[in-house]
């Protein structure tokens, strides 16, 4: 098992990018364009939570573990916590400049093609991530990442399959796509920006890099759209410098807690 600051926090990073994602996509629950496919969206932020719990749960016991030796210091004050840290803990009881989760995952829903685009591009993403992380050398990672990789399997077939449908659909859905393409793709280079924690990862960024340009070119080119060029990147999300619409959905996901701290049910 390795023990040290940069497992913790990489452990955070993917709980959190998970944790935000999922987050967003249940914003949806009730309100898809059909129900077939608003069950469907649901279902994956399901997927995306029951991940996040999983990396909570192992760098909770991490840091708890911590406690009674060194060589990790814990993500806020044990005394915010009231105790030993927890999942519940990790996700309600930090702040936006405590969270490590990707810019991309905490942009607006806006419409279904951005929802769609934004989930697609993480996805794909996700994808060949896990593929590595499968064989990384702590146990827990490499079992999170075998079970939850079967899921980003479905997420990538479902979110691909509606980028083509809308890309190449109607003028109005073109449109749409264009303009989520607009607002997104600023944030996708931070995915393969490893931050200095991101070093425990184990996994070769570039090649992450080039297969995911690779396989997201050939779904717009199916889908009649084309990889914008020469864009700033925007970065920053990994390390705690958030866009405003994190403390909006941190404002919504930990009202419960922080109005009523300890609250049991």
């Amino acid at each position: 098992m390795i023990m040290n600051n940069s497992l913790t926090d990489y452990l955070l990073h993917l709980a959190d990018t998970t944790l935000i994602l999922s987050h967003r996509n249940s914003e949806w629950c009730g309100h898809g364009p059909i129900l077939e496919q608003d069950i469907a969206l649901t279902n994956i932020s399901l997927d995306l939570l029951g991940q996040s719990r999983l990396f909570y749960q192992y760098a909770a016991q991490l840091i708890n573990e911590k406690e009674q030796s060194v060589g990790i210091k814990a993500p806020f004050p044990l005394e915010r916590a009231g105790g030993e840290v927890d999942e519940d803990k990790l996700a309600y009881l930090r702040t936006e400049r405590e969270f490590k989760n990707l810019l991309l995952v905490e942009q607006p829903n806006s419409d279904w093609g951005q929802t769609i685009l934004r989930q697609y591009l993480y996805s794909q993403f996700q994808q060949l991530l896990f593929q590595q992380l499968q064989y990384h050398n702590d146990e827990h990672v490499a079992a999170i990442a075998t079970k939850s990789v079967k899921e980003t399997n479905y997420h990538v077939r479902w979110s691909s399959e509606w980028v083509i449908r809308l890309g190449d659909g109607t003028d109005e859905s073109k449109q749409r796509m264009l303009h989520a393409m607009d607002e997104l793709w600023r944030y996708t280079g931070e995915m393969f920006m490893p931050a200095d924690y991101e070093t425990v990862a184990n996994v070769d960024f570039n090649t992450i890099q080039e297969q995911w340009h690779e396989n997201v070119s050939a779904v717009f080119e199916e889908a009649g759209l084309a990889i914008p060029e020469k864009t700033f990147m925007q970065n920053g999300g990994k390390t705690g410098t958030h866009t405003e619409h994190l403390g909006y959905i941190l404002s919504d996901l930990q009202y419960m807690q922080r109005a009523y701290p300890n609250s049991e049910w």
